[in-house]
């Protein structure tokens, strides 16, 4: 009996710290923004592109429409050619809402801080539409300005 239910109690601790490591689809949309940022400060656009999904559905809408992740990649490698270009980013997220369970929306600012050589400051806003992938949430959307 003293095996049996040492089984049990280590059956529930497992089961007890499994849901408090579990994380909510917001603090899972928040570690990817955040490993954008970590990845655009470190100056490699590849990288920060590992948050958008790959394919021809990927959509940047800027100043114009971007379809396709390979495009959208070669959109940034172009417009931030340099470290000194690409500054030091910073988000600020006011909202994430749940679309149903496969999708969500993020509502936030951004904050590129630049020297004068690499452009000056910039900032601005920018909707998020994610969607959850088997590798992740992934950017479907993506509409900055």
């Amino acid at each position: 009996m003293t095996r049996s239910f040492l089984l049990l109690l280590t059956s529930c601790v497992l089961a007890i710290c499994t849901v408090a490591i579990a994380q909510t689809p917001e603090q899972e949309i928040r570690a990817v923004l955040d490993k954008q940022v970590i990845n655009w400060n470190a100056g490699d656009v590849t990288a920060f592109m590992d948050g958008y999904q790959t394919g021809e559905q990927t959509t940047f809408v800027g100043k114009a429409v971007t379809k396709g992740h390979a495009a959208v990649l070669a959109s940034y490698k172009k417009r931030y050619p340099t470290k000194d270009n690409m500054g030091t980013l910073r988000f600020e997220i006011l909202e994430t809402r749940m679309l149903g369970s496969e999708h969500a929306s993020v509502l936030g600012k951004f904050f590129l801080t630049r020297t004068v050589i690499g452009g000056g400051d910039v900032n601005g806003v920018f909707t998020l539409l994610f969607k959850k992938t088997p590798g992740g949430w992934k950017i479907i959307v993506d509409h900055t300005s």
